[in-house]
């Protein structure tokens, strides 16, 4: 397993190998139709490590970070924290860093949706 894959797999706590490819992941994700690589496919792609395509893909931000995929499955695979990972190791590629507390303040919006608050809370936590 390449070291991308490998660090998915930390990053996330999941273990991808559980995946039998029921597709109800993708069934109950909101974004299904605007992702090119869907999340029960995500699963396959970090097992083969194609890393590089996944990084690549507009699947990578479509992904709302609901959990969506992650409360249906019925193996505890969550590919939607494999995809939360797969986006961290992207930033830190890029030069990205943990956020430290006195940095929020400033990055709070009043018009910002909740949704993202939590998403980017469970982003930089690690």
């Amino acid at each position: 397993m390449s070291r991308d894959a490998e660090m998915i797999r930390e990053i996330s706590g999941c273990d991808p190998y559980r995946c039998m490819k029921c597709g109800k992941c993708s069934a109950s994700c909101p974004s299904f139709n605007e992702m090119d690589i869907k999340p029960h496919q995500f699963v396959s792609y970090v097992l083969r490590d194609d890393i590089e395509s996944l990084v690549n893909s507009k699947s990578l931000w479509k992904c709302l970070s609901c959990f969506a995929c992650v409360e249906r499955c019925p193996r505890d695979v969550k590919p939607g924290k494999l995809i939360d990972a797969a986006r961290q190791i992207v930033e830190r590629q890029q030069g990205g860093d943990y956020l430290k507390a006195d940095e929020i303040p400033e990055l709070l919006d009043p018009d910002m949706p909740q949704q993202l608050l939590v998403s980017a809370f469970r982003r930089y936590r690690r």
